[in-house]
């Protein structure tokens, strides 16, 4: 039998003679994306035709079974693994992928959110910005407070109680929404610009940006002995005022900046240089403390009030195509199934309060705010899914030090099972029909009467 070794550790002479790491580190990087988008599309159409349900799913699904932690983590005749986990000081990364996959399926993220800005339509989103800040405060205060006391009821605190930093981590933790998720399943659907899917999309970007503020201030405690509230009033006033500048400059500059793209020569300008404006937002977005899917968004939302968004629209098919099916297999592969093992009962029971606290807590302000019950449902399921957003907070909390393996098994299971669930409900509560607005019942009713009345006389 041959000596089994590591695929990212082949001889260079295998690939190139006298080749460097780089070249190395390419080979294996296309070797890993021919898979994933290999697996993703086939996977996606089997979903589709067979099974009837999003290609999503069935992408987070073969990245769980290609991941590290299954298939990807085996060796096949002496060569491999596939999709080894890194060392960092020679314990696994925090991340169980390479820096350039992971690199790799966080640009697909920022594409996503930007051909979701695109697609929504600004005045629906503008129209349901009350209630979907409503909707959002809900969705961040109840997850919040049945993590902590969750965690401190299961005994799960440390034996720090109420204030414990692993039970304010939980908390945090809970109050996560993945917009890419959910935003993803309602353009399948053909739903962003329902009211529904507007309240849903506005509302996850308001909820990102208490979700950081909620995790700078859990990881503030746990960390420094010189974390104050002036400096968590800072933070709130940098994440809130950008978001609110990115997009009222946008606004006001993308009528210019259509009319100077015009005068382009090349029509690939007219894709390539908003999609660049779109990755600088989203750079912008985390220096300025929040995550870069919200400059994304921004970008997206403000060129699409113009034709020139349109035609963005259109040109982006095929990026968004190739990238985002490598961003939800990425996601997937970062679930190690054998770390839920640990802590499985307390993991179930935060799973079951992640999915109630969404569905009450945002579509309780729902159905104040002009929703009827079919239409706040839609609400809080479309809220439910942590996603990619509760992975990357969980690898903060552990490779911070401020939850063990335990509490990191326990978050990962809440993701999986929020993130699976979710989609799989918001598609026939979308499908069943009928509007999801209080009054819209009785106008129709309205309209009909007095449709009758007109084909009498």
């Amino acid at each position: 039998m041959g000596e089994t070794f590591n695929l990212v550790s082949l001889p260079l002479s295998l690939f190139q003679a006298g080749a460097g790491e780089i070249t190395e580190i390419l080979i294996v990087l296309l070797i890993q994306l021919s898979i994933i988008l290999a697996a993703a599309k086939i996977a996606g159409e089997l979903a589709t035709r067979f099974l009837k349900i999003p290609a999503v799913l069935a992408e987070l699904g073969v990245g769980v079974a290609i991941g590290p932690f299954a298939l990807g983590g085996l060796s096949f005749f002496g060569v491999g693994p596939l999709f080894p986990i890194p060392l960092v000081d020679g314990k696994p990364a925090p991340i169980p992928v390479g820096n350039e996959l992971y690199a790799l399926a966080q640009i697909g993220s920022v594409v996503l959110l930007f051909a979701i800005g695109l697609e929504t339509n600004l005045k629906q989103f503008i129209k349901y910005a009350g209630p979907a800040t409503a909707v959002a405060i809900g969705g961040v205060a109840l997850p919040f407070a049945l993590g902590v006391g969750a965690t401190v009821l299961m005994g799960f605190d440390g034996g720090g109680g109420w204030t414990s930093p692993q039970a304010l981590f939980m908390g945090a933790i809970m109050t996560a929404t993945s917009v890419g998720i959910t935003a993803r399943v309602l353009a399948d659907l053909h739903r962003l610009d329902d009211p529904e899917g507007v309240t849903i999309i506005a509302a996850a970007v308001v909820d990102d940006v208490l979700g950081i503020l909620v995790l700078t201030v859990v990881v503030g405690i746990s960390t420094t002995d010189t974390f104050t509230i002036g400096s968590v009033g800072w933070i709130s006033f940098k994440a809130i005022g950008f978001c609110v500048a990115l997009t009222a400059v946008g606004i006001l500059v993308a009528p210019y900046l259509e009319k100077v793209l015009e005068r382009f020569s090349s029509t690939s300008a007219l894709l390539c240089i908003p999609l660049a404006l779109a990755l600088l937002a989203a750079g912008l977005a985390e220096f300025f403390g929040l995550a870069f899917i919200i400059g994304a968004f921004s970008i997206g939302l403000a060129l699409s009030t113009t034709r020139l968004g349109h035609l963005v629209e259109a040109a982006m098919l095929g990026i968004v195509d190739f990238l985002v099916p490598v961003f939800f297999v990425v996601m997937g592969m970062l679930v190690d199934v054998t770390s839920m093992q640990s802590g499985l009962v307390f993991g179930l029971i935060i799973s079951a309060l992640a999915i109630f606290s969404k569905v009450v807590g945002s579509g309780g302000p729902a159905l104040v705010s002009g929703f009827n019950l079919r239409g706040s449902t839609r609400i809080g399921v479309g809220m439910m899914p942590r996603g990619e957003v509760a992975l990357i907070i969980a690898g903060i909390g552990l490779s911070h030090g401020i939850i063990g393996q335990d509490l990191f098994g326990v978050s990962i299971l809440m993701t999986v099972i929020t993130t699976l669930i979710a989609p799989t409900l918001l598609v026939p509560l979308f499908r069943s029909g009928g509007s999801g607005l209080r009054n819209s019942g009785q106008e129709e009713l309205e309209q009909g009467a007095a449709i009758a009345e007109g084909a009498e006389d």
